[in-house]
């Protein structure tokens, strides 16, 4: 079951309770999907993407309108992730009428589930909590508050870590001297991407151990975050190198101190 934990909350009433009914439809497609009592599922998969269809492009008309309301810096990124996901929903106009294509539907359906938790957790979490770059000033520090601390030392150093990439993400930003910074862009992604992925193999490893209940929510929420970090285009950073920077350092920040208070705190007290 795919949980809607406070970490998916973005603070906007008919968001959160757009997506709650998104988790409710991904819920019911997944409860579907492993019922192997079921053998003929063609009727009821059709009826979910049917419904999946039809209220995704209802939650994204809302979405698109109010981060027009608040000039969120992402809304072109997040226009391009509906697009994206629209084209491929209505691919099932082509195989709807035929019932041998059941495993087709099968396989659509499970794309499109991990697709929309992944946005929620990966995009949709960041609406109205960005704090423009240009006002974090010069001598803004980059380092682990101690009110994030989790009481769990290997994360908390781990933690710590990933806050002094982001301090050389800002450095990047800040330093007006380096015109082409593709190059730092790129080192900066594969360094992340592999401290990250270290990090959240450390932090499961020792869900684990200890039989921590959230675990799986967790599993999913790191996974959102890597595919966040792997869908950015390398040939459009080049192009445009400081909006890049600024709005991966963003992305970071926020996702990183929304998942560390709402979810890495929990562990501990588990």
């Amino acid at each position: 079951m795919y949980q809607f934990t406070d970490d998916c909350l973005i603070g906007v009433k008919q968001l959160d309770n757009e997506h709650r009914e998104l988790f409710r439809i991904i819920n019911e497609a997944m409860s579907l999907l492993g019922n192997e009592w079921k053998e003929d599922k063609y009727d009821d998969l059709v009826q979910i993407l049917k419904e999946l269809k039809e209220y995704t492009q209802y939650h994204f008309q809302h979405e698109e309108k109010y981060m027009e309301e608040i000039h969120h810096p992402e809304l072109p990124v997040q226009k391009r992730q509906h697009r994206e996901f629209t084209a491929k929903i209505n691919e099932l106009d082509a195989i709807v009428d035929f019932r041998e294509q059941q495993e087709v539907l099968d396989e659509l359906l499970k794309y499109l589930v991990t697709w929309l938790y992944r946005h929620i957790l990966g995009s949709d979490i960041m609406i109205g909590k960005m704090e423009p770059v240009e006002n974090w000033g010069r001598d803004r520090k980059f380092v682990l508050p101690e009110e994030y601390y989790t009481g769990i030392d290997f994360v908390d150093e781990e933690h710590k870590e990933l806050f002094r990439i982001i301090d050389d993400v800002n450095h990047v930003i800040m330093n007006d001297y380096v015109h082409d910074k593709y190059d730092e862009i790129v080192r900066l992604l594969e360094e992340l991407k592999n401290y990250t992925q270290y990090h959240f193999q450390d932090e499961e490893k020792y869900m684990e151990q200890i039989g921590y209940s959230g675990l799986e929510a967790q599993k999913r929420a790191h996974s959102a975050f890597i595919s966040r970090l792997e869908e950015l285009d390398l040939e459009e950073a080049d192009d445009h190198q400081q909006q890049t920077l600024e709005g991966l350092m963003e992305f970071l920040t926020e996702w990183l101190v929304n998942h560390i208070l709402h979810m890495d705190k929990k562990i501990k007290g588990a």
